[in-house]
């Protein structure tokens, strides 16, 4: 079959596919839409998963909490200078956190408190040190909560309710941005002294130590001693916390594939509806085709220009409604898979991730397929004697 490229056969291709009108329509929307549904299912896996690692990055080394009866609670402060004598810990933290429910939303919040004059534990909490000067009235917040508070009138200050039933009046000192959207999301942070107050945690007492090795290879081995010397303490390195992220994401990504296969299931339904073999009015076509001279191979072209120029269009189509709906619209529905229903988490943008493997993929799994798909049928029908056909 000669490469050269008939503008003549493409013309003619073009006109099939408008000839066909209501199937060419359906093909082409059907194929659309799965070629969006599965480039969109990657291109949120891939933008969560990377947000998902980043963040994990972000993470501290080693967390070492304080267990009673198996349950979690608060930390002495005092247990840091014997874990500063563990060799190979270059610096140890006591952190003050934890979750606050604004009933009026029905959302958490995640306090953080800080000390400005202490090592912090990540670049975000570094970069809000430098920017902002928090005091005992004061916090910043992060983007998700400052549209929560103003959706709510809480515009220069928020008042949260203290465990003894007291309101404790914060002014809100400015927002942070964060190139972790899952960080800065739902986060406040302010004075250690303020969140205490709030928690109404002592002054000896912290949520848990946060601890920084030197050599990265030798975390686990720290972690180990930190155990036997606290038997009670439960020590969680960023390891764990990766691997637990990880099986959250697997589980429902779950989900994602099962779609995945739904929609893969249905593109081959319509592959063999073609593999079936051509309608009559088909064949009667190609008979005609042969009766006035066109050959075998002319006949294969032209059914490949006309089954590549609809399936390129609807895959390019569906590409580009993909972009749309995942990065200019934020997948909704398909996105809350994986980050739930929470009021914060609208705000919640996914990272652009574009990544050509993906493209590629879907591709592969759709076009040549599809193309394959209607030129056997034709050459069947094509190697055959032209009055056959059309009878």
């Amino acid at each position: 079959m000669s490469s050269k490229i008939n503008v003549y056969l493409i013309e003619y291709a073009l006109g099939s596919i408008i000839r066909q009108g209501h199937k060419s329509l359906f093909i082409t929307i059907v194929f659309t839409f799965l070629t969006a549904l599965l480039t969109s299912i990657f291109f949120i896996t891939n933008s969560i998963k990377y947000e998902l690692n980043t963040t994990v990055d972000a993470l501290p080394q080693i967390i070492v909490q304080q267990t009673k009866a198996s349950r979690v609670t608060e930390v002495d402060i005092s247990i840091t200078d014997k874990l500063l004598d563990i060799p190979g810990i270059t610096s140890v933290n006591a952190r003050v956190w934890g979750y606050y429910y604004f009933a009026n939303a029905g959302v958490n919040f995640t306090l953080i408190g800080i000390d400005e004059f202490e090592e912090q534990y990540s670049d975000t909490l570094e970069g809000i040190v430098k920017k902002n000067e928090l005091n005992s009235s004061g916090m910043v917040i992060g983007s998700g909560v400052r549209k929560i508070m103003n959706s709510s009138y809480y515009k220069d200050y928020f008042n949260f309710i203290k465990p003894d039933g007291k309101i404790k009046k914060v002014e809100i000192l400015g927002q942070f941005e964060s190139d972790i959207e899952l960080e800065s999301n739902d986060m406040i942070v302010m004075s250690k002294d303020t969140l205490r107050e709030i928690f109404g945690i002592e002054e000896s007492k912290a949520t848990d130590i946060v601890v920084k090795v030197a050599n990265l290879e030798e975390v686990g081995t720290v972690a180990l001693k930190i155990e036997q010397m606290f038997p009670n303490a439960r020590v969680i390195t960023n390891d764990d916390m990766k691997l637990s992220y990880e099986n959250i994401f697997n589980y429902k990504s779950g989900i994602f594939l099962a779609l995945f296969v739904i929609a893969i299931f249905t593109f081959f339904i319509i592959i063999y509806d073609k593999m079936s073999g051509l309608s009559s009015e088909q064949k009667r076509e190609v008979g005609i085709l042969k009766a006035i001279g066109w050959r075998v191979e002319d006949v294969l072209k032209e059914k490949f220009y006309e089954s590549l120029i609809l399936s390129l269009f609807a895959y390019i189509l569906g590409v580009i409604l993909a972009l749309a709906y995942v990065y200019i619209f934020n997948a909704p529905l398909l996105r809350d898979i994986f980050i739930g229903y929470s009021d914060l988490k609208p705000t919640f943008e996914i990272s652009f991730i574009l990544d050509f493997q993906t493209l590629f993929l879907v591709f592969f799994l759709s076009v040549p397929i599809y193309v394959a798909a209607t030129i056997i049928p034709s050459w069947k029908v094509a190697t055959l004697e032209a009055d056959d056909v059309i009878r």
